[in-house]
């Protein structure tokens, strides 16, 4: 007997709850669940940034001139 009232009580639950996100019951405004933080993009290595790459070849080819003339 018991458990019949667990599984109901579960099932009634599952109920409720599905017609509170969805936004059907009277009085009750769907409410947005709450998600983890989403994680920041990892930065990226200079050896896999083409531009970074780029301006180092740059350089190699054409040393800057110390003196500035």
């Amino acid at each position: 007997m018991l458990l019949y009232v667990i599984l109901i009580a579960v099932a009634v639950y599952f109920v409720v709850r599905a017609l509170q996100d969805r936004g059907d019951l009277p009085g009750a405004g769907a409410r947005p669940r709450p998600r983890r933080p989403r994680t920041p993009p990892k930065p990226v290595a200079p050896d896999d940034d083409e531009d970074f790459l780029r301006e180092l070849d740059r350089r190699r080819r054409e040393p800057e001139d110390p003196e500035g003339a």
